[in-house]
């Protein structure tokens, strides 16, 4: 990829000349030019006449930037202008506030409380949070304002935590499940919702699974939330006219907590989406939420799935939060060493026999039939005969053995893979039904989280590259995927403005080489504040990435170009100029 600066005789910002244009709405991808004027696009197709700025994209695609709704940079949004690793992977707008936590509203004297719940919740660390974040606000409002002032590389948007709300509204009773609020706190929690939303915040968010804790051990705030408070809260949220709603829910009684959530969004007027996976205790709750979600658009309430585009899998290693061996007494030992001096002692044959004579045999750190070696280009979706187990078998040694030796494996970087959902039956054709029904959306990748132990927000570049390539099997068409990860992601937050590569829209844009995208193995990063260390991953084939006409990424690393801003509220679709 060239860029040609031209003379003073120019007719566009920007033209992107010679690529093939994938814009978005489905449709076939052609070969077009695509002219930028002001930020947002003034032509597709034969673009006649020069740029200030030209790009050559001859072989590559063009696509709109990704849209990605499901992020948790609350935090990071103030100290990382750039956002990584979701600007590595070709999203232009991230949408953060998600699964009911957040740091906004807040008291001054429960800053600690909400950090505690969003490095448990979210595996953050805390020392990064403290460090980072400087707590220029207490309102949401407030908050919003502090994000305007900050520059991005990427365009932001925020929605409004239920745990923040309740820890604001509450104080410490909003932790403790025992607790009902009041009617009147119901009704200032719904009144601050409100109140954010009218200021800008695309929607509400809660939690009501039990795998979200507080860093102290205690559920997420919102798990026990009743009928009379969300549906109160929601009730309120509609009043303003705008906004979603976003919950993540367990589903034990997949009817019963379903209607709660339908309530919800019939009480608002407003669109629900709610976190899809399968499970293995669950294989088929999945199929029937879809049911019901059919159910409840027929009936003119509009709700929605965010589905992941490949299992849900924590990773093990020597220098992420945990492995199989992390709770033997004789890897403890050696824990805190330097990975140079640990490796070494790790190969040293009396400690590789204490460790493995303390290795555990079951439970899920000996899940070795569903455990494999991610290896480099990382594999999600690995064939059941890989796995750790599997393969122990057919070398006739113990699996504890060779994951231990895995781990060893690039000097000591080697990541094993556990997928925990949307991976029962070995592969990921439950994925591929979620991802073709008309009721979901592409999400869950969590960007900006679970620093130690996943690391999903390189889904988007999955949706392409596997779905639309790798896959040996069953693929699907890439105009398809796009519109998926940009228009149809877009529009479920209420963001019209964007998502297509037509005139009048906002110029967020991907070029894209298309037979070289793929993603490195995540690595460890030692960049947070205070420190702080976290899983990331970078891929390869964006050759340029585009926020409203600039280059904010050329080839993997950021430009220096920070035009992102905050995006408030729903953006009505720009009518074109005749």
């Amino acid at each position: 990829m060239t860029y040609r600066e031209l003379g003073r005789d120019v007719m566009h910002d920007v033209v992107i000349r010679g690529g093939t244009v994938v814009d978005g709405t489905g449709g076939p991808a052609r070969r077009a030019d695509v002219a930028i004027d002001g930020g947002r696009i003034s032509g597709v197709g034969p673009v006649n006449g020069a740029g200030r700025e030209e790009i050559d994209a001859e072989g590559l695609l063009v696509t709109p930037g990704w849209v990605d709704v499901h992020t948790h940079y609350d935090g990071q949004v103030t100290w990382d202008p750039y956002l990584s690793p979701s600007c590595w992977h070709g999203v232009t707008t991230v949408v953060m506030g998600n699964c009911g936590v957040g740091f906004a509203p807040v008291a001054p004297d429960r800053h600690e409380w909400l950090v505690a719940l969003m490095e448990g919740v979210e595996d953050i660390p805390g020392t990064a949070l403290h460090e980072g974040i400087q707590w220029a606000w207490e309102s949401f409002p407030e908050y919003l304002d502090a994000l305007e002032a900050l520059p991005h590389a990427l365009d932001v948007a925020a929605q409004v935590p239920h745990g923040a709300l309740r820890g604001y509204v509450m104080g410490q009773r909003g932790a403790e499940h025992t607790e009902v609020p009041t009617h009147a706190e119901i009704e200032r929690m719904g009144a601050l919702a409100r109140q954010a939303v009218e200021a800008g915040a695309l929607g509400f968010t809660t939690s009501r699974t039990i795998n979200h804790r507080s860093s102290d051990g205690r559920h997420t705030p919102s798990l026990t939330a009743g009928a009379d408070e969300l549906v109160g809260i929601a009730r309120a949220v509609g009043l303003s006219g705008e906004g979603v709603l976003e919950v993540v829910a367990d589903f034990d009684d997949v009817d019963a907590e379903f209607a709660l959530l339908r309530s919800m969004a019939e009480a608002s007027g407003r669109p629900l989406s709610l976190s899809l996976m399968q499970l293995d205790a669950r294989p088929q709750t999945w199929r029937r939420l879809l049911e019901l979600i059919a159910e409840a658009n027929a009936g003119g309430t509009p709700m929605t799935a965010q589905v992941a585009p490949r299992a849900v899998g924590v990773l093990f290693g020597l220098l992420g939060s945990v492995n199989p061996f992390a709770f033997t007494s004789a890897y403890s030992a050696i824990a805190a060493l330097p990975i140079a001096e640990r490796i070494a002692r790790l190969r040293e044959p009396e400690v590789r026999a204490a460790i493995l004579a303390e290795a555990p045999t079951e439970g899920f750190f000996a899940a070795y039939d569903r455990l494999y070696q991610l290896g480099d280009p990382p594999d999600y979706e690995p064939d059941p005969s890989t796995s750790v187990g599997a393969r122990a078998r057919a070398a006739g040694i113990r699996p504890t053995e060779l994951a231990y030796d895995l781990l060893l494996e690039r000097e000591g970087r080697e990541l094993l893979y556990l997928p925990f959902a949307n991976y029962v039956d070995g592969n990921l054709d439950a994925v591929r039904e979620m991802l073709l029904d008309p009721n979901t959306v592409p999400g869950l990748g969590d960007a900006g989280a679970h620093c130690g132990l996943i690391c999903d927000g390189s889904f988007p570049t999955t949706l392409l590259a596997h779905w639309g390539r790798d896959r040996g099997h069953d693929r699907l068409p890439v105009e398809w995927l796009v519109k998926r990860q940009s228009a149809d992601t877009a529009r479920l937050v209420g963001l019209a403005d964007r998502g297509t590569i037509e005139v009048g829209m906002k110029a967020d844009l991907n070029l894209i080489d298309f037979d070289r995208l793929a993603l490195d193995p995540p690595e460890i990063a030692y960049d947070l504040p205070a420190g702080g260390k976290r899983l990331v991953q970078r891929a390869h084939g964006y050759m340029a990435t585009l926020v409203s006409g600039e280059v904010v990424v050329s080839d993997g690393e950021p430009t220096g170009a920070l035009p992102g801003r905050l995006v408030r509220g729903a953006q009505p679709a720009p009518v074109p100029a005749r």
